[in-house]
């Protein structure tokens, strides 16, 4: 008598052994004392110009990782910064490759380097990294959406530590992403 064994739980299992043999990319970390920590909501509550007011203060440098990206208030506020000197870079999700007219053409045709993360699923990231000191985070995207109409949440942290580990995020991200192409 032949037994068959069905396609779900082939699938159930080799998920379970890739995922037990496959390494963590960046463990958890736990921080104690964080300074100063601005916490907004969304709709209409203000996280759009809380990114534009902390792209605006940005001295050094600005580092974007984004899944959905088309809020133009944001990416004016990105290039205004790189045309006063500051180093702008971003690691966007490979559906801005696809589209017409995405901010990922609007920051490559201003000059900044713009890089498409392809290697998972989606890039799901919604953060930027400022001066090496201040990381923006949370479910909020940079999208007019997320702003009137999305029940979204943003942090802006104020901590030298946590944006380390937010570089060394963008860094491992960066190493596999490629360099968007008009």
């Amino acid at each position: 008598m032949r037994r068959t064994v069905h396609p779900v739980a082939i699938f159930c299992f080799l998920s379970i052994l890739i995922l037990c043999v496959t390494p963590i990319a960046i463990r958890a970390e736990t921080f104690r004392n964080i300074p100063y920590v601005d916490v907004y909501f969304s709709p209409r509550g203000g996280c759009t110009g809380a990114i534009a007011a902390e792209i605006d203060k940005a001295r050094s440098e600005i580092m974007v990782q984004a899944y959905s990206f088309t809020s133009v208030v944001i990416a004016k506020a990105l290039i205004n910064a790189h045309r006063r000197g500051v180093k702008v870079m971003a690691i966007l999700d490979k559906s801005q490759r696809s589209r017409q007219y995405t901010s990922a053409a609007f920051l490559t045709h201003a000059g900044i380097p713009v890089y498409i993360d392809s290697d998972h699923a989606i890039a799901h990231n919604k953060i930027m990294i400022v001066d090496r000191n201040t990381v923006i985070t949370g479910s909020f995207n940079f999208t007019k959406a997320a702003e009137e109409k999305n029940a979204e949440n943003l942090q802006v942290i104020r901590s030298e530590d946590v944006a380390k580990l937010y570089l060394k995020n963008f860094d491992w991200h960066l190493a596999h992403s490629n360099r968007y192409q008009q």
